[in-house]
């Protein structure tokens, strides 16, 4: 487990970091550009000193001021992944990766040469140099670089950055497939909630240097409207596939609002998936309609209205098991229909604006 309990500064911003990260997950440090993100774990990767603090990994303390421990970069056994892949131009792939793997004792070693290669699937590309790859493959290797120095923690700070739809389509995969093979505690520093909605089990929500809100990924994100301050307010749900009906092409998710009927065939059975549903495609209704093409209908109670802007209103419904759902809705809608705070509602969600993650 990664502890990390920091405060320092970086010009005018202060830097304020309380989070822990378990062995296996993978923590999203989420916010918008220029919120200290990259300076908290640059400050965990120690090339940043905080002013006071600690940082450990289990037993292993990293940063202790109130010991005056301050352990060097190259000894803290953190493996960094930067937004610039840092590869050696002039060598071959192989040599890139064998020059990490003889960073660590072959006794020390967790992870082997043959196993990173088939992990992110770059046996191909051993023998090219790392000038001649496309972005996606260098990203690539430079994650098995990472990997085969056998660090304890993983950071990578937006390692997506620079990359078209497509090859960002490509390595999500495979971070992945490391998060739920390596088992390290990794922490990903990210401004892209689609990124975020794909890979994380916990967000660090950094917010002017310090992090606002740490937990599981749905709870911060349904939390952290008003710091984010994002122009389409939107939910997110969590779970399990539980049918497919393969003659229409339609995917049952049961999460603790109900369940959510979305298109394609997603996954397979039991498999954990994310939704995300944007309050503008939420409508409300007083009594459950019959008799439409709008499958999924969430019964609710509303708990609160705000004014937008001239003619638009947002409305919350509370859900059952605490959740929430935002509908945006013409303020023409909400008189007519008399929508006021207590009033009970259905929500209706088209299968076809569901976001899948």
């Amino acid at each position: 487990m990664l502890n990390v309990n920091i405060v320092g500064e970086i010009g005018d911003l202060d830097i304020k970091a309380n989070f822990t990260v378990e062995e296996g997950t993978l923590t999203a440090l989420f916010g918008r550009s220029g919120s200290g993100k990259t300076t908290i774990i640059n400050m965990i990767s120690g090339l940043l000193r905080p002013n006071r603090g600690y940082i450990a990994i289990d037993q292993n303390i990293l940063f202790d001021s109130e010991h005056s421990i301050n352990i060097a970069p190259d000894k803290r056994s953190i493996g960094y992944v930067f937004q610039e892949n840092l590869l050696f131009p002039h060598l071959s792939v192989e040599k890139n990766l064998r020059y990490a793997e003889k960073l660590t004792l072959k006794k020390d070693r967790f992870t082997e040469f043959d196993e990173v290669i088939e992990l992110l699937g770059i046996s191909n590309l051993l023998q090219r140099r790392t000038s001649a790859l496309s972005g996606g493959e260098q990203k690539r290797v430079a994650l098995g670089r990472a990997l085969l120095a056998n660090p304890q923690v993983l950071l990578m700070d937006e390692p997506l950055t620079g990359l078209d739809l497509a090859r960002k389509s490509e390595i999500l995969p495979f971070i992945d497939r490391i998060r739920e093979r390596v088992k390290l505690p990794i922490i990903y520093v990210s401004h892209d909630i689609d990124e975020v909605l794909t890979l994380s089990d916990q967000i660090a929500l950094v917010h002017e240097g310090q992090t606002q809100l740490v937990g599981p990924t749905e709870d911060v994100i349904n939390k952290a409207e008003p710091l984010l301050g994002g122009n389409e307010p939107f939910t997110v749900l969590s779970g399990s596939i539980t049918d497919h009906v393969n003659s229409f092409g339609l995917t049952t998710v049961k999460t603790l609002a109900g369940p959510i009927q979305i298109p394609g065939l997603v996954s397979s059975l039991g498999s954990k998936v994310r939704l995300r549903i944007l309050a503008r495609d939420v409508s409300l209704a007083l009594r459950k309609p019959q008799d439409i093409s709008v499958l999924n209908i969430l019964e609710g109670t509303i708990k609160e209205i705000s004014h937008l802007q001239l003619g638009i209103v947002m409305i919350k419904v509370a859900l059952r098991d605490n959740l929430t759902i935002h509908a945006r809705i013409t303020r023409h809608a909400c008189d007519k229909l008399n929508l006021n705070v207590g009033v009970s509602v259905f929500a209706l969600i088209k299968s076809a604006a569901v976001d899948k993650f």
